[in-house]
């Protein structure tokens, strides 16, 4: 995985997931938002990265509809509109980002090789947290 920062689209794996929702027509992108989630909350072993980075990119897409929320203005997410999502995505999302920030993480792992990173820690609690207001 390509990672040059701790942003929701700062990795090869987000950039593609958002390069995959330009490419399906508007009415299916919340699907595809709610099928990334899923699978993470599904995974009941180990939880591979790849799965946990499009995760976090959809909840980031979530969170830019809450109040509170930041705008996805990364140019590697989707250039195209996200429609309003709905709303018991956010709940969803909000589990998806307990579930990274658990032991069995790939994801987690690779961020705290070697020691705690705060940077994306507190990425991720943001994120969290406008999703848990907003919920």
């Amino acid at each position: 995985m390509g990672t040059w920062d701790v942003g929701p689209f700062d990795n090869d794996t987000a950039a593609d997931f958002a390069g995959r929702l330009d490419d399906l027509p508007e009415q299916e992108r919340p699907a595809a938002i709610r099928a990334v989630l899923t699978a993470v909350l599904a995974e009941q072993d180990y939880l591979d990265s790849d799965y946990a980075v499009e995760a976090v990119a959809a909840a980031a897409l979530i969170a830019a509809q809450c109040p509170g929320g930041r705008p996805v203005d990364s140019a590697y997410g989707p250039d195209k509109p996200v429609p309003e999502l709905p709303a018991d995505l956010r709940p969803l999302a909000v589990q998806a980002i307990d579930r990274i920030l658990g032991e069995d993480s790939e994801l987690q792992q690779l961020w705290d090789d070697g020691g705690v990173n705060r940077a994306w820690h507190d990425e991720m609690d943001g994120l969290r947290a406008v999703l848990a207001k907003a919920s």
